[in-house]
C-alpha cells in the first residue's frame, strides 16, 4: 500500500495558501512533503516537512530524496513558494532582484527538474505552478514588473512542460490567483485591494486551494493557466 498511495510535494508550506493545501491534500488521502524556509516538524506520519531556501538546489535535492526515502514516489508537485515585491520599477535594488529570481525562477527549476525525472519512472505525474493575473493585466495602483517577469516566465513554462511530457503521462497546469486574503496581505489593506477587483472583493485561499485540486483530478487538463481573479485577467 505505501507505494500507492499518492504523494504530493507543496513548496512555501508554512503558511497562508501553502498550508492549506497540504491540508487539503492530507484530506484526500494523499501523503504530502512539505518545505518552506521556517517549518515546523509535523506529528502527522504522513506529513514529511523539510526547512530550507527553495532557491538552494541543495535544498529542492532533499526535499524529492527524502520525499522519495519517506513515501517512495513522488505524484505531484505544486509549486506555491513565491516572493511578491510591490515598488516603482526603477526602486526596486539588486537584491530585490536577486530575491524574487532565487525563489520564484530557481525554485522552480530546481524541484521541477528534480521531480519529474521521479514522475517519468512512473509514467505519470502533475506539476502545478501558483502564480499572479498581474501577468495578464497590470494594475497602475500595484507596481509589479518583477512578479510579471518572473511569474509570467512560470506561465510561459507551464505551457511548454506540457507539451513536452504530454506524451510521457505528465501533465503541468497553473494557478493564477487575483488579490487573494493570505498573509502576504495585511488586513487593513484588504478593503482597498478588494476595491481594484472587478467582483469589488478579495478572494479567499480556500478559492486557490479548489482551483488546484480541481487541475489536479482533471486528468484531460493540461497546458492551462486558470485564472481564479475575481475576472481581474479580463479586464477593468
Amino acid at each position: 500500500m505505501r507505494d500507492l498511495q499518492k504523494v504530493v510535494v507543496v513548496t512555501g508550506a508554512s503558511r497562508g495558501i501553502g498550508s492549506e493545501l497540504v491540508n487539503a491534500f492530507r484530506d484526500f488521502g494523499y501523503r504530502v512533503v512539505a518545505t518552506a524556509r521556517s517549518i515546523e516538524p509535523s506529528t502527522d506520519p504522513n506529513i514529511l516537512t523539510i526547512a530550507g531556501d527553495i532557491g538552494d538546489r541543495k535544498v529542492a535535492k532533499r526535499v524529492i530524496t527524502e520525499g522519495v526515502a519517506r513515501f517512495g514516489r513522488i505524484d505531484t508537485l505544486i509549486n506555491n513558494a513565491g516572493i511578491f515585491i510591490a515598488k516603482p520599477f526603477t526602486q526596486y535594488t539588486a537584491e530585490d532582484y536577486a530575491a524574487l529570481l532565487s525563489v520564484n525562477l530557481n525554485g522552480f527549476f530546481n524541484i521541477t527538474q528534480l521531480a519529474i525525472a521521479e514522475m517519468e519512472k512512473n509514467s505519470s505525474g502533475h506539476v502545478v505552478q501558483v502564480t499572479t493575473s498581474l501577468v495578464d493585466h497590470a494594475i497602475s495602483g500595484v507596481p509589479s514588473v518583477l512578479a510579471s517577469l518572473t511569474k509570467g516566465g512560470l506561465n510561459a513554462a507551464t505551457k511548454s512542460l506540457a507539451i513536452e511530457y504530454a506524451k510521457a503521462g505528465i501533465r503541468a497546469n497553473a494557478v493564477s490567483p487575483g488579490m487573494i486574503k493570505s498573509p502576504m496581505h495585511a488586513p487593513e489593506s484588504h478593503d482597498a485591494l478588494g476595491a481594484l477587483q472587478p467582483m469589488g472583493r478579495m478572494g479567499e485561499m480556500k478559492d486557490i486551494v479548489d482551483a488546484v485540486l480541481y487541475l489536479e483530478f482533471a486528468l484531460f487538463v493540461t497546458g492551462e493557466i486558470l485564472h481564479v481573479d475575481g475576472g481581474h485577467s479580463a479586464g477593468h
